[in-house]
C-alpha cells in the first residue's frame, strides 16, 4: 500500500469534506482539529484491534457519522485497519418479513460460537430512513446471541439513503474483520434494492421463504432467485414440514429456469427449522461448499476485487448525489423548477436539465 498515495488522498479529503457543497469554501481543517480533540484515532486503532467491544462500537458510530470531520476521521481509521480486513467469510441473507431471519441468525450463530467462531451481525434496514426509527428489535430478537462475548450485533443506520446504509455496512466490515470476527452476516431487514445491495458485499447469498407464502413467484419477480446462491424454506418443522419440501421442490424448478446450467456453482434447496435447529448444519455446509468451490476456481478473489469496484463506484454516485443536492445554485433553482413541473409548463426532461445546469455552471466557476 503506498503511504504516500494514501496521505495526499487524505489531505485532500480534509480539504474538501467539511466544505460547504454550496460555497465550495474549505472548513474542514479547524473541524477536524476540534474532532480529534473528542476522538483519539490512535486510541480507536489499538482498541478495535485488541477487540474492545465497546471501541468497536465507537468505531462503527464514527463510520456512520456524516459530520465532515468525523468522515476524516473515519477514513483514517479505515486505512489502518485495512491490512488486517478481508479474512472474515460474508453471507449475505435476506427474505421477506417473518420468515424468520433473526431466528436462524442467532440459531446459526451460536453454533458457530461453540465451534469457536467469532460472529458479527450487520442488518440493513432502508424502510427506518423513512420514519427514522430504530431497529434495536433485532437485538431483543437475537437475546441470546447478543449476550455472547464473542458475537456483535449491529443495526443499519436509523436515517440516510440506501446507499448511505450500504457504505456504512460495508465499512463496518471492515472494522469487525480487523478486530478478529471471522465470521459476518449482513440481514437484509427490508426489500427489494437492498437485496441487490447486500448480494454485492457478501460471499455468499442466501435466500429464506416461507411454504405456500408466494415466496416462490415473489423471489423470480424481484429477481432474488437470479442472486440466491442457497435457497432455504424456513419453519419447516411440525405439519409445515410436508409444505415446505414441496415448496423446495417448486423453487428448485425454478432455479432452473432463471439460472444457466453453465454456472460454476448450482444453487442448493433445502427445508430448515430455525426453531428446533433442524437443517442449520446443513445450511452452514452448503455455505462452506460454495467458499470452497470458488476460491478453487479463482472466483472468491475475483468477486472480492470487483466488489471493491462496484463499492467505489456507488461512492462516487452516493457523494455526486449529495453535492448535487445540497448546492446553492440547485436549491435556489429547485422550488421554480417542481413548481412549473407541477403546473404542466415543463417536462421533467427540460426540468433535469435546468437543475445539472444550475449544477455545471456553479461548479465551473
Amino acid at each position: 500500500m503506498d503511504n504516500g498515495f494514501l496521505e495526499h488522498s487524505l489531505g485532500s479529503l480534509t480539504t474538501t469534506a467539511g466544505t460547504d457543497l454550496g460555497s465550495q469554501t474549505a472548513v474542514a481543517p479547524e473541524m477536524v482539529k476540534r474532532a480529534r480533540q473528542r476522538i483519539d484515532v490512535d486510541k480507536l486503532y489499538d482498541a478495535v484491534r485488541a477487540g474492545d467491544r465497546t471501541q468497536i462500537a465507537r468505531a462503527v458510530t464514527l463510520l456512520e457519522s456524516t459530520a465532515p470531520a468525523h468522515r476524516v476521521l473515519a477514513q483514517e481509521l479505515l486505512v489502518r485497519l485495512l491490512p488486517y480486513s478481508g479474512n472474515a467469510l460474508r453471507v449475505g441473507l435476506t427474505g421477506v418479513p417473518g420468515v424468520g431471519k433473526s431466528t436462524t441468525i442467532e440459531a446459526l450463530g451460536m453454533k458457530l460460537i461453540a465451534k469457536g467462531h467469532k460472529v458479527a451481525v450487520l442488518a440493513i434496514d432502508p424502510s427506518s430512513t423513512k420514519t427514522r426509527g430504530s431497529i434495536l428489535g433485532d437485538k431483543t430478537r437475537m437475546s441470546k446471541l447478543s449476550a455472547e462475548d464473542n458475537a456483535f450485533i449491529r443495526p443499519s443506520p436509523s436515517a440516510g439513503t440506501l446507499g448511505g446504509v450500504a457504505k456504512a455496512t460495508r465499512e463496518s466490515m471492515v472494522v469487525f474483520e480487523a478486530a478478529g470476527y471471522d465470521v459476518i452476516i449482513v440481514e437484509t431487514v427490508g426489500v427489494g434494492q437492498s437485496e441487490v445491495a447486500v448480494s454485492q458485499m457478501v460471499d455468499v447469498f442466501a435466500f429464506l421463504a416461507l411454504a405456500g407464502a408466494g415466496d416462490q413467484l415473489q423471489g423470480i419477480k424481484k429477481g432474488v432467485l437470479e442472486m440466491a446462491e442457497i435457497v432455504a424454506i424456513n419453519k419447516a418443522d411440525g405439519p409445515n414440514v410436508k409444505h415446505a419440501k414441496r415448496a423446495a421442490r417448486e423453487l428448485q424448478a425454478a432455479l432452473r429456469m432463471v439460472r444457466s446450467e453453465k454456472e460454476l456453482w448450482h444453487p442448493p434447496t433445502m427445508t430448515m427449522s430455525a426453531v428446533d435447529h433442524s437443517g442449520i448444519d446443513e445450511f452452514w455446509e452448503h455455505i462452506l461448499e460454495h467458499n470452497r468451490v470458488m476460491r478453487e476456481a479463482g472466483e472468491f478473489e475475483k468477486r472480492r476485487r470487483e466488489q471493491q469496484v462496484g463499492w467505489m463506484w456507488s461512492m462516487v454516485h452516493e457523494t455526486l448525489l449529495q453535492r448535487l443536492t445540497t448546492n446553492r445554485e440547485v436549491v435556489a433553482a429547485r422550488t421554480d423548477v417542481e413548481q412549473q413541473l407541477r403546473t404542466g409548463k415543463i417536462t421533467p426532461t427540460l426540468a433535469a436539465e435546468r437543475i445539472l445546469r444550475a449544477f455545471d455552471e456553479h461548479a465551473s466557476e
